[in-house]
């Protein structure tokens, strides 16, 4: 995982309208950075929902807020028409960006080990750097929590 202070890293991935993202879409403004395992699930639409609902109150902050998983562009076309969601999400199937930003991890369920997406945010300043870091996040409330320290550390 990157550490509060560091730069976020460098990419270029796709978004749901199949055009170009890069992190220098990102400088200029707050920005939050969440990590989810998979499109349509459970956890990842309450979370995605979340940030969805306080759009508007991330937008008043000059906050933007960006979901990445390594689900393909389409499937993060069908995620958005189907929950109704106002977010960018990066396709990052390559883990271009996953695996530099200490998210895809070994992990464990019924006694079988993989690799995965840890569900993770980082808030970054407008210079890129990361001032919050939230790893192995409970979907519920965690949008909050992250719009919360971000009006802290903008005051």
């Amino acid at each position: 995982m990157l550490e509060i202070g560091q730069p976020f890293p460098d990419f270029t991935l796709t978004d749901q309208a199949g055009q170009p993202f890069s992190r220098s879409k990102l400088l200029g403004h707050w920005a939050v950075v969440y990590f989810y395992p998979k499109d349509n699930t459970a956890g990842c639409s309450l979370e995605a929902k979340d940030f969805t609902c306080l759009a508007d109150q991330f937008k008043a902050l000059k906050a933007l807020v960006v979901g990445v998983s390594p689900d393909s562009v389409q499937s993060h076309v069908n995620f958005i028409a189907k929950q109704e969601l106002g977010l960018t999400l990066l396709s990052d199937p390559e883990k271009t960006l996953l695996e530099p930003a200490g998210v895809w991890q070994l992990k464990k369920m019924c006694g079988r080990e993989y690799y995965g997406v840890v569900r993770s945010t980082y808030l970054l300043d407008s210079k890129g750097l990361v001032k919050a870091v939230w790893a192995k996040v409970k979907a519920k409330g965690h949008a909050e929590a992250v719009l919360a320290k971000l009006r802290e550390l903008k005051k």
